[in-house]
């Protein structure tokens, strides 16, 4: 059986130099740096890093500066835009987690005053005593299941991967930010990650 470890890690590595960040960002966008938006293949980078986070999973960024001195300054911009990327993808879920549950609690009132009708004012027309009420109840009481079924199923079993998914957006965009300035940094980094696995 695979069991997560309590508060595992991910750490989603960066580099800031003159090359790297042409590719961060979309070159068609003339917005100033900090609030451009991500490129494709950059999405997708940071998409796929936390395809296996949990709920109870630590989302880091390492930012290494080959050139410490001259691409500093580029760290803040590239983090603002990273932020604003998953603040804005979070806004959005959670508009679409409230149209699903508004949209399923309709459906849900809708069933039961379908129900209602069905079962208080049908079977009034029909006398008691006649072989087609004893029909007709029998599939008012299938109907009302089949009709209240996909609301509640929805309901119950749907609304967990809306909530995991804003919850890992929002650890995106308040992920600690940790600049590695020279290599040996990054290889001190990468020793004690290794040995901690």
């Amino acid at each position: 059986m695979n069991k997560s470890t309590p508060n595992s890690r991910i750490s989603i590595f960066l580099s800031v130099n003159a090359d790297s960040l042409g590719k961060y960002f979309n070159e068609n966008d003339p917005a100033p740096l900090y609030c451009r938006q991500l490129s494709h293949g950059f999405q997708d980078y940071l998409d796929s890093a936390v395809v296996t986070a949990k709920r109870d999973t630590v989302i880091d960024y390492k930012v290494f500066c080959s050139d410490a001195i001259n691409m500093r300054f580029l760290v803040d911009p590239l983090v603002r835009s990273i932020r604003r990327h998953f603040r804005i993808k979070q806004e959005m879920k959670e508009e679409e987690f409230r149209k699903f549950k508004k949209k399923n609690y309709i459906l849900l009132c809708l069933s039961f005053a379908v129900v209602m009708f069905c079962q208080g004012v049908v079977p009034l027309i029909f006398n008691q005593e006649h072989r087609i009420h004893s029909m007709l109840s029998n599939a008012l009481d299938v109907f009302s299941w089949v009709i209240l079924w996909k609301p509640i199923d929805r309901l119950i079993f749907y609304w967990n991967p809306y909530l995991k998914e804003i919850l890992v957006l929002n650890k995106m965009k308040n992920a600690n930010v940790t600049v590695i300035e020279n290599e040996q940094e990054l290889i001190n980094f990468h020793m004690e990650h290794v040995g901690a696995a």
